[in-house]
């Protein structure tokens, strides 16, 4: 059984993730019987997996910090009103169970499971947790980015008039921003692509998904690692709102700036 987690260890609540997804998520990766995976809406998937998943993460979490507010992505479905509580709260968790469900139910390593706690407007901690891959990304404000316990520092863009983009946005797929190199298609998974951003393997990032649940966790990674996540709007990421339009993440805030006025 999972273990109780008390107090306010960034390695406990890391621990916890990795208890989770050892006893629920695991067991069904490439194992999932029809009846297991269920469409929310038209394209979007949720597992038994990913249930379970959360409902033990939000207890766990409730239990080590019972005055906070945590909002779970499928307790969201169900209960639309925990966004504004969410949005209010002076400490707050964001929790995505199974991020990149899609990718978890075709059989693809590249998922993750991801929390954030907020303290008032703050990102203050964050946990990404990729079970098939053994790695761990975890920030703290003002402490840094860490992969498996080494830190974590974005590296130049190796060639500014030529950075790597990519997009989930599909439409958007072989198009450019500007005079840049036509945009790539994501990993497919924010608890990837985040990861991936602050490690080079991308210099930018555009999202149409705006859901605190996917983008708080990696807004931390990407600051503490020196990098920027702002809106189409030419703003800083507030992890308690969803933005009007899109999000961007990107390598520098310097390359966000030029980034901003070339979206649609």
């Amino acid at each position: 059984m999972l273990s109780y987690v008390e107090g306010v260890d960034t390695d406990e609540v890391l621990a916890l993730l990795q208890e989770v997804a050892e006893e629920v998520i695991n067991p069904r990766f490439r194992a999932l019987a029809d009846h297991q995976v269920l469409e929310k809406n038209p394209g979007d998937l949720v597992t038994v997996a990913d249930r379970e998943a959360e409902v033990l993460i939000t207890r766990r979490l409730r239990e080590a910090y019972p005055e906070a507010v945590v909002l779970g992505e499928e307790h969201f479905e169900e209960n639309p009103d925990v966004l504004t509580a969410y949005a209010a709260a002076p400490h707050a968790f964001t929790v995505d169970p199974i991020d990149g469900t899609k990718n978890f139910v075709r059989g693809s390593k590249d998922h993750g499971v991801m929390v954030a706690e907020l303290r008032g407007p703050h990102v203050v901690r964050s946990w990404i947790w990729q079970p098939q891959h053994q790695v761990a990304y975890v920030a703290e404000q003002g402490a840094g980015a860490f992969r498996n316990g080494e830190r974590l520092t974005r590296p130049s863009v190796a060639s500014p008039a030529e950075p790597r983009g990519v997009t989930s946005y599909r439409k958007w797929i072989g198009t450019s921003l500007g005079e840049f190199p036509p945009m790539e298609l994501t990993w497919v998974c924010c608890a990837v692509d985040y990861p991936m951003l602050v490690q080079g393997a991308a210099d930018y990032i555009v999202y149409r998904g705006r859901q605190p649940w996917d983008h708080a966790p990696g807004s931390l990674l990407v600051s503490e690692a020196g990098g920027f996540l702002g809106t189409f709007d030419g703003e800083a990421y507030d992890a308690r709102t969803i933005p009007a339009r899109g999000i961007v993440g990107a390598a520098s805030r310097e390359l966000y700036d030029v980034l901003v006025p070339l979206i649609p």
